[in-house]
């Protein structure tokens, strides 16, 4: 009996180790399970950051190239038209100012007094007319007008008294240097306690809104552009902001060495541009309408098929394409051959930037420019 119980507890020992054992085995299963589905799922982690831009529907414009000088359509020299000394110097170089806008004043003393005495001679012209045409009046009872009045006013020296009265005001209105335009002063030269002449040049203000490029157009590409046609301009200060203008005339010499015309362009400041620069200027020859137009740089060639890159649900899908007439910065797609289809929509976003190594169907996580190229830590790609 008592080998029995022994036995049964025994029994009992060796059941309860083995449930344990089968927890800690199913534990251990469930384990292993949840750490292949965190493999699984780390390869969504390694997302490739992407740069994507927009299919659009809409016109190409095939342009031709040229370069250029930026000019201002204003460049006027601040000059004093009036002698005197400075006591107000209002703005410096490098600020925008108004139309109107005084910018310099001169001493107004000398100007008030000269005022005031033009001023006194006026009176005492007005007084020796009323000496003059006091007798005619008195005789005849009636005042001296017409022919009579205006002779008398000569010889009194009234209209000579008004006319220098006049010149006075002028003369202490032209005390004040005033802005001919809206415009950003490009330098000036005056200290308060200086002493200046009539004419002399205080400096210079510049329209820095209204500028134009003279750019030079070959002469096999003149018949090509048109007055009122799109001009996209470039300069090296800002490759990546480009600034739209309009061809405002083609010139029409043609230079007998370079055999270049001319084509005149109009374009608003954006803050970059500015008069002097060089820029890179792409005129409007010829508009396509109504294209499925993609990036340029979008199309990249696999075994010498071109083709871009879709994201689509979060992975790039390359798609061939059939590209057509392209103007260095866009590309119309062309429908397939066989389908008759264009494969793109209007919307779908194609890859600009590192796509050139993806291979189909690979994560990616569109990004903006900026952050895309950013490297080492978060430093700003130099490249």
């Amino acid at each position: 009996t008592v080998y029995s119980r022994r036995s049964t507890g025994h029994l009992i020992f060796a059941a309860i180790v083995l449930v344990g054992c089968g927890k800690g085995s199913a534990s251990s299963g469930a384990d292993s399970t949840e750490a292949g589905a965190d493999t699984v799922a780390a390869p969504s982690s390694l997302s490739l950051p992407v740069v994507g831009e927009e299919v659009r529907k809409g016109d190409l414009i095939l342009t031709v190239s040229t370069t250029g000088q930026i000019r201002s359509e204003a460049v006027v020299p601040l000059k004093v038209e009036a002698a005197g000394e400075v006591t107000e110097v209002l703005a410096r170089a490098g600020d925008r100012v108004k139309k109107g806008q005084a910018i310099v004043r001169l001493d107004p003393r000398p100007f008030d007094i000269a005022v005031a005495e033009a001023e006194a001679a006026l009176r005492q012209a007005q007084l020796q007319l009323l000496d003059n045409t006091l007798p005619d009046s008195l005789v005849s009872g009636k005042a001296v007008t017409g022919e009579r009045l205006r002779n008398a006013e000569v010889r009194s020296g009234v209209e000579t008294a008004r006319v220098r009265l006049e010149k006075a005001k002028y003369e202490r209105e032209r005390s004040a240097v005033t802005a001919p335009f809206d415009g950003t002063l490009d330098d000036l030269r005056i200290s308060p306690g200086e002493r200046v002449t009539a004419g002399q040049e205080l400096g210079k203000l510049v329209d820095l809104e209204n500028l134009r490029i003279d750019a030079a157009v070959l002469e096999h590409d003149l018949p090509l552009i048109r007055p009122g046609g799109e001009a996209l301009v470039t300069t090296a200060a800002a490759p990546d902001r480009p600034v739209r203008g309009r061809i405002a005339t083609v010139l029409p010499l043609v230079d007998s060495a370079t055999r270049a015309g001319r084509a005149l362009i109009r374009v608003q400041g954006n803050g970059v541009l500015r008069p002097g620069m060089y820029a890179d200027v792409r005129l409007e020859a010829t508009r396509l309408s109504d294209r499925i137009v993609v990036p340029a740089r979008a199309v990249i060639e696999r075994d010498n098929r071109p083709l871009v890159f879709v994201v689509r649900d979060g992975r790039a899908q390359w798609t061939y394409i059939q590209p057509g007439r392209t103007n260095g910065i866009e590309t119309e797609v062309l429908p397939d051959s066989t389908t008759g289809q264009i494969p793109l929509n209007p919307g779908d976003i194609v890859l600009v930037e590192g796509h050139l190594t993806l291979t189909h169907d690979a994560p990616v996580r569109v990004v903006p420019k900026a952050e895309a190229g950013r490297r080492d830590g978060g430093k700003p790609d130099k490249n």
